[in-house]
Parts: structure tokens; C-alpha cells; sequence
């Protein structure tokens, strides 16, 4: 058994795609406008775990999303080997972070705002 598909919920699931492949650098996995589907998967991991960007149009999900977003939580973190090359990057991109990267025992991270009702954590591999 493994991991195929995890979600994420986004107030805007084409908008979500469009941050995510233009501006994160993940690629298309499946696309279907009509039915508010959109996944991504990583370009370095062709045949990893595809995020789907699931709309957050649920009362339950909605509150869930913004409870988390409020307590400053990451809903969900992806990896990078060089997390200051990444914030360097994605803040020329014009990425909201919310502060400089930091590092402690367990590793080098920082987090950001997507727009889309969440903060990432990136988490050095």
C-alpha cells in the first residue's frame, strides 16, 4: 500500500492550479475545470503522490481551513533541499512569507501564505 493522492482545500481551485504550476513549479496531473478538479504533482517525483487543490466550498472544510490558517499552522509541508534558495526564490515571485527561514533541531524551515487559504511549511530534505 502507499500514498497516491493527498488534498489540500483552496478557496480557489483554478486559481490554487495556477499558483501551484506557475509560481511553486509543480506540474499538472489532472485537470477537469467542469468539475472543479485540479492535481499537481512534483517534477521531481514523476510517480510520487499527487495533491489535490479541493475546494473548500464544505461549511465543515471552510472552517477547518481558516481555524488552521488563524493558529498560524502550515496545512501541509513540502520539501526542498536548499530552503533559503526556495524563500529567495518564491519572495522575487512576490510569496508572502511568514518570517525568514529558521532552523532549530529539527531542521531548516519556513512558511508561507499560498493566497488560497493557506500557509506551507517548506522543510529542508
Amino acid at each position: 500500500m502507499r500514498i497516491k493522492m493527498c488534498s489540500i482545500h483552496v478557496d480557489d481551485p483554478a486559481a490554487a492550479f495556477e499558483f501551484y504550476t506557475r509560481t511553486l513549479g509543480f506540474e499538472e496531473l489532472v485537470v477537469m475545470p467542469d468539475y472543479l478538479l485540479y492535481v499537481v504533482k512534483s517534477p521531481d517525483d514523476p510517480d510520487g503522490v499527487g495533491l489535490l487543490l479541493e475546494p473548500s466550498d464544505n461549511p465543515v472544510a471552510k472552517a477547518y481551513q481558516q481555524g488552521v490558517h488563524a493558529l498560524g499552522l502550515p496545512a501541509i509541508v513540502f520539501g526542498t533541499p536548499d530552503v533559503r534558495a526556495e524563500y529567495e526564490r518564491l519572495r522575487a515571485l512576490g510569496v508572502r512569507f511568514t518570517a525568514e527561514p529558521t532552523t532549530d533541531p529539527a531542521g531548516t524551515t519556513a512558511v508561507f501564505d499560498d493566497g488560497c487559504g493557506n500557509l506551507i511549511q517548506l522543510h529542508q530534505d
